[in-house]
């Protein structure tokens, strides 16, 4: 017996060992460049992972190109960065434009031992963008860029096009916040008249014993199921993506680009942070009621199954709207991720819609 004990922590420990040695190995931490049929880099190309200091905190981007003639969007992650998931769901954004995928403070690879995301605050994160925005601008000799932002992101994008309208060419919301406290109660219907109609009675029970007060509060035992729920039913990160550990959390492992400190901490920041660290603030917000009336060309992006920014929501928050040029794109075989889920899609409707300022491609009702 105590043979086989040894026999079970010396396997256990080799396994571990291995795991550890395949994880170095994937983790170089390398932009991955461009290169020609020759292998040669692409001329006129960029693949970088860029560190700057911002508001007195270093924080990190990965700037991706093949023509720095293109115009420029910023990126505006939600809860987590999604840069990695690129890898496996490529979105092309680096053929027609310069994408940079930012890492907001506390997050990715902008965490540091020095982060605290319970005191970040809306303010701070706008400033940021402003920040960076300009840098971009000088960088790239450009007068302004485009705003593109995700899920939570949007959150912080449309405070900052009503700042600062100025710097940007047009926003593209993608799963855009609305009243996400209400979004959430909506969700939670969902789920659970779905797992009362399959007969589930341990989700049922599990999502009846949850009160959702008044005080626009969510209960945390909810945020504890929601995402396994969703993700379940095909409504949550993506349409297909059922499993949040092998879906999600091993393309981050494998993900070439992160070195292996910058892989923990993206996992460490998302524990800190919880669902976003701005969550609070979000819950008490409707955006719909005091973020409506933009300068600039706005855009939503918005797949049929997303239930973590309400696709019904969205679209009311959008009929609100005053803006030059406005237009709504349902994506119809997406949950939370239209970019990644449907790429070829979005990057029509960037081409042929947003860089000329039309809205030809949206939806017929919308036009």
């Amino acid at each position: 017996m105590k043979k086989a004990m040894l026999y079970l922590l010396g396997f256990l420990g080799l396994m571990i060992v291995s795991l550890i040695i395949i994880l170095i190995i994937h983790s170089p931490g390398n932009p991955k460049q461009f290169l020609d049929k020759n292998g040669n880099n692409i001329k006129n190309s960029i693949s970088e992972k860029v560190f700057l200091d911002i508001n007195g905190y270093k924080q990190g981007m990965f700037i991706k190109s093949k023509n720095l003639d293109n115009p420029v969007i910023l990126f505006l992650h939600g809860g987590i960065p999604v840069y990695f998931l690129t890898e496996k769901y490529p979105t092309h954004l680096e053929d027609k434009f310069t994408i940079v995928w930012w890492e907001q403070r506390n997050c990715g690879i902008s965490y540091n031992s020095n982060s605290q995301a319970d005191t970040t605050t809306l303010q701070q994160l706008v400033d940021d963008t402003i920040v960076l925005t300009k840098y971009l601008l000088e960088r790239f000799g450009k007068e302004k860029v485009y705003l593109m932002a995700h899920s939570g992101g949007t959150f912080l994008g449309v405070n900052v096009i009503d700042k600062a309208p100025e710097l940007y060419e047009a926003y593209i919301g993608i799963a855009q916040m609305s009243d996400q406290f209400l979004s959430e109660k909506m969700a939670y219907e969902y789920i659970l008249n779905h797992y009362k109609e399959t007969k589930n009675k341990k989700w049922v029970d599990s999502f009846e014993s949850l009160n959702f007060n008044d005080q626009r509060k969510i209960p945390k035992e909810y945020l504890k199921m929601r995402d396994v729920a969703m993700h379940e039913l095909g409504i949550g990160t993506m349409r297909n993506m059922k499993i949040i550990a092998t879906d999600l959390f091993l393309p981050s492992l494998f993900f070439s680009e992160y070195t292996l400190s910058e892989k923990f901490y993206l996992w460490y920041g998302k524990s800190k942070s919880g669902v976003h660290q701005l969550w609070d603030e979000m819950m008490q917000t409707n955006l719909s009621d005091i973020k409506h009336d933009f300068k600039i060309p706005v855009y939503f992006f918005h797949g049929l199954y997303d239930y973590t920014c309400s696709y019904e929501l969205a679209k009311k928050y959008f009929d609100k709207i005053s803006a030059p040029i406005k237009g709504f794109y349902t994506f119809d075989q997406s949950a939370h991720s239209p970019l990644l889920e449907e790429p070829e899609k979005a990057n029509g409707i960037l081409i042929n819609d947003v860089k000329n300022f039309r809205a030809d491609l949206a939806d017929k009702e919308q036009n």
